[in-house]
């Protein structure tokens, strides 16, 4: 009998070898019964030195102390399907991949343990990263032909030591740009600083950027060296920059000019070595028209000018961008969200986005906290999100009116007004055809 048993295990072991995918068996204590030649392969450990062990010891998968599949299969009695994680091999690597759960049970039909198989991804995501590498610079991602254009530059403005005014809404990532160009350029190795000049008073912000000498003014008990000593040889970039008064817009203009700035509380000139880089949002040209910003600083700061359009102008960004975010907040907390169900994506497409690039982060981490789904459906998003779905232009309106609506809201550009009504570009021509609306204008 035990011969019998022997035989049947290792007529077990050899068809399970000849499996493509990963395959291991555990018992009521998690302990691992079996393992075959692909599981050893994948994760880099031996079947001997697998067998007898807690699967988490040898499976380390990124979701073993939170989402663990074969917990939940052995909670539920249901399988789990192709669940996608990374698990940490011998080597230290992470290796992605998909993972499927059931139980094992006995003649008496009784659970006596688990059973899970995995297929190694990674040829799969290095297609995804080829692929999504054409639309991401750095830390910034899109898609849009003038964001293209703004990556395309980038290298070049990199080498250069000129001033940068980087110009955009709030949240559009002027400051992840600048940090960008501080990254590629022969200053890398040296300091990147940062001051929000529309945080501060002339007075903090005279020191915060100079620095001051003991006794300067009351509560100056020593030496303080500013934010241009700190970065000497690398980058500050000053935030808001159009938020400035015109008595700190004269002594900014000086070290532009001059390269030197004077400490408060001394009277010795310092050098620097600094490249500035300056950030708004606001419309500097058309506040040197109406005097409110000087013309001669103007000019000092935009060397080099990047505009960076708002959110709502490069919708074609927000279903990349919202991947992204999926994958930064599933590293970062520990969950496995597979991504955005295409009624969300929806509400993602109708929100206006005044917050820019900045609030479509927000909305995802918010979509995180309250989601215990494998995707993001409208439930999890912020209630004003969720809002644009249920009152969109689509509801109760003829298809012309449909049709017109998505083409003003998508600023003329048809395949966002496709996108937005769930058709393809080609779909959406056949119908304005139909309906006689050739003559609207593509922007």
């Amino acid at each position: 009998m035990d011969t019998e048993r022997a035989a049947g295990i290792e007529d077990m072991e050899t068809i399970l070898d000849s499996v493509t995918d990963g395959v291991f068996t555990i018992d009521r204590n998690w302990r691992i019964t079996s393992f075959n030649r692909m599981a050893e392969t994948v994760t880099g450990i031996p079947r001997q030195q697998a067998i007898g062990r807690p699967c988490c010891e040898v499976f380390r998968a990124n979701i073993c102390n939170s989402q663990c599949a074969l917990k939940d299969s052995l909670a539920s009695g249901q399988p789990v399907l192709e669940r996608q994680v990374e698990v940490l091999n011998q080597s230290g690597f992470r290796i992605p991949i998909s993972v499927s759960t059931a139980v094992l049970k006995d003649r008496r039909g009784r659970i006596v343990g688990g059973v899970e198989t995995f297929r190694d991804l990674s040829q799969i995501e290095e297609l995804k990263k080829e692929i999504s590498h054409q639309f991401q610079f750095r830390d910034l991602i899109s898609k849009n032909k003038i964001m293209l254009e703004v990556f395309a530059f980038l290298p070049q403005v990199a080498e250069s030591c000129s001033s940068v005014l980087l110009e955009g809404p709030s949240g559009s990532g002027k400051e992840v740009l600048a940090r960008a160009i501080h990254d590629l350029s022969q200053r890398r190795d040296r300091p990147y600083l940062a001051v929000n000049c529309g945080a501060l008073p002339d007075s903090l912000l005279e020191s915060e950027l100079f620095g001051y000498c003991k006794g300067a003014f009351t509560g100056a008990l020593r030496d303080k060296p500013g934010r241009f000593a700190l970065a000497e040889g690398g980058t500050l970039l000053l935030d808001e920059v159009g938020d400035i008064s015109p008595a700190f817009q004269v002594k900014l203009l000086r070290v532009l000019q001059e390269r030197e700035y004077e400490p408060l509380g001394s009277t010795r000139l310092e050098k620097t070595n600094v490249r500035i880089i300056a950030a708004t949002n606001r419309d500097l040209s058309a506040m040197v028209a109406r005097g409110q910003f000087r013309e001669d600083l103007y000019y000092r700061l935009k060397v080099v000018k990047i505009t960076l359009p708002a959110l709502a102008e490069r919708r074609e960004d927000i279903p990349l961008l919202a991947e992204h975010f999926i994958r930064r907040f599933n590293l970062r907390q520990g969950k496995n969200i597979q991504g955005i169900a295409s009624a969300a994506l929806q509400c993602l497409l109708l929100y206006p986005f005044p917050g820019n690039v900045r609030e479509l982060e927000n909305v995802i981490e918010y979509a995180f906290v309250v989601c215990r789904e494998d995707e993001i459906q409208p439930q999890h998003l912020p209630p004003e999100v969720q809002d644009r779905l249920a009152g969109s232009f689509f509801a109760e309106s003829g298809e012309e009116t449909e049709i017109r609506r998505a083409l003003e809201y998508s600023g003329g550009k048809r395949e966002q007004a496709a996108r937005l009504l769930g058709i393809n570009r080609s779909t959406l021509w056949r119908r304005m055809k139909r309906l006689g609306m050739t003559s609207f204008p593509e922007g």
